[in-house]
């Protein structure tokens, strides 16, 4: 008996490592320390142009977007998902990027795959302006079914503390404006995958989405730093909120100081297809389809009514649009 018959590869693990090392380094700056295949990642956290840098840090997966991946043998996009997700959450406290880290875990490892899903981590970390300084590949037999596997991320940015973005100021009269999505971006696949596959195929073309189904459902989780970021420098956002689970209302309240609700123009934008579809198919109720999905807005950024016209301006190329205002309880 060895590691091969128990399932778990090394050599292969060995040549991933091989594939993926000029890859990971494209994401290097100046900041990093250490080569890829280290225990750790090192990266000099001297901030001299800041004044009181605060790190911040999120950690989040794709959900079972991956079960749409598998199924179409695509994973070139599905790290891209995971990167830009993780630099929104962050983006919502006035964070950018610094670094990334991944785990990727699979039942048997097969290196052309993982080449694929490491590549779109690091075309996103290079988008972004964001070094993927470590990760893990873990080949853990009988814990995956086979072909499928699992991918989740860390972040680290940092802000200013004075520049944090957390909703205090928020009050009675701001306005919101949405960013427009790209899709379902990484949330509510669950009940997506239950209503549209019971009646389409992947590959079936739906002309309501003027394309494939399959290829609606992959559309890659927009990343929105570089819109909200000169925002942010500018002073022109007193809040922002990423929509993933729990949806608009869910994921806007959070940042509410108490004594404020939202008070959201539903009909002020056109819901995507791909939503219409799934309510209609699955006869899902508005409430059920407000509180899974983004239903077309990615990020609600609040500000002062009176730079609701700069914001639109500066973020045209995202169609943002005003959905709504904060309000007295």
């Amino acid at each position: 008996m060895d590691y091969v018959s128990a399932g778990v590869n090394i050599a292969a693990g060995d040549e991933l490592v091989r594939r993926i090392k000029p890859l990971v380094r494209s994401t290097f700056d100046r900041r990093v320390l250490a080569d890829v295949g280290h225990f750790g990642g090192f990266y000099d956290a001297r901030f001299e142009e800041m004044r009181h840098p605060v790190l911040v840090s999120s950690t989040d997966g794709v959900g079972t977007k991956l079960k749409i991946a598998f199924a179409m043998n695509v994973h070139s996009t599905i790290g891209r998902d995971l990167v830009n997700h993780c630099v929104n959450d962050i983006l919502a406290c006035g964070a950018r990027p610094l670094f990334f880290l991944d785990y990727f875990a699979t039942g048997r490892l097969d290196v052309a795959v993982a080449e694929q899903v490491i590549a779109g981590l690091v075309a996103a970390c290079r988008e972004n302006g964001c070094a993927l300084i470590g990760g893990e590949t873990a080949e853990l037999p009988s814990l995956y079914t086979e072909g499928e596997y699992d991918l989740a991320g860390t972040i680290v940015g940092v802000v200013e503390k004075d520049a944090i973005v957390d909703g205090r100021s928020i009050r009675d009269g701001d306005v919101l404006i949405g960013l427009r999505s790209s899709g379902l971006h990484t949330n509510g696949y669950s009940l997506a995958r239950a209503v549209l596959l019971d009646r389409y195929r992947l590959d079936e073309f739906i002309p309501q989405l003027g394309t494939t189904l399959g290829s609606a459902l992959l559309e890659i989780h927009r990343s929105y730093l570089h819109a909200v970021l000169p925002l942010i420098e500018r002073g022109l956002v007193v809040g922002l909120a990423h929509i993933t689970g729990g949806g608009i209302v869910g994921n806007t309240q959070r940042i509410l100081p108490k004594g404020l609700r939202l008070a959201i123009e539903w009909d002020s934008w056109e819901v995507p297809p791909i939503f219409r579809l799934i309510e209609s198919i699955g006869n899902v109720s508005s409430d059920e389809m407000r509180r899974v999905f983004n239903l077309g807005i990615g990020m609600v950024i609040v500000c002062r009514p009176e730079h609701v016209s700069t914001v639109l301006a500066l973020t045209a190329d995202e169609q943002s649009i005003v959905i709504g205002r904060v309000v007295a309880q």
